[in-house]
């Protein structure tokens, strides 16, 4: 039997996000969380969200190549936030993932800066001058768009919603 999920027992679960007309987000399938937690977004709440989330995807028998395309893309992401929406200060991330036929729902919440332009980005990657110059960033974005899909991003008043769904590897 699937564990039932993991909450954090410092809060109550949250209430749903409000999903505008093209948004959908995690929680509005209805369905319970298989992993759902709050944490404050520094490297180390961060790095210990993603440990506990990969030990409740292998007590599910999530195979490891999936888990592994779970912990980079949401690595990146929540690195992001910390980096980017929170830049002057850690602050509160909700992160909130689902189990389905054809892989996992994830949404990630915050209450930092919106993206620039209310979008995702869609970058290319950074230039390349090879064999010693090779940047320290900037593959984050260009990773998720390849090994996530749906990906969507809103922000409902003070929070911004990153949606988005890691397909099983293989699966057509």
């Amino acid at each position: 039997m699937m564990p039932r999920g993991e909450r954090d027992e410092m809060t109550a679960p949250p209430p749903p996000f409000t999903a505008g007309r093209d948004r959908v987000s995690v929680r509005d399938s209805g369905a319970e969380p298989l992993f759902h937690r709050r944490f404050s977004a520094t490297d180390r709440d961060t790095r210990e969200t993603l440990v506990a989330l990969m030990q409740v995807l292998d007590r599910a028998g999530i195979g490891a190549e999936d888990c592994g395309n779970v912990e980079l893309i949401l690595a990146e992401a929540l690195n992001n936030v910390a980096e980017h929406a929170y830049a002057d200060g850690a602050g509160p991330v909700e992160l909130s993932v689902i189990l389905q036929q054809g892989g996992l729902a994830c949404t990630i919440s915050d209450r930092g800066r919106p993206m620039p332009m209310g979008v995702v980005p869609s970058p290319g990657l950074p230039t390349i001058a090879p064999p010693d110059d090779l940047p320290e960033g900037g593959f984050g974005w260009h990773i998720i768009r390849c090994l996530a899909t749906d990906l969507s991003y809103h922000r409902d008043r003070t929070q911004n919603h990153l949606s988005l769904r890691v397909p099983w590897s293989g699966f057509d």
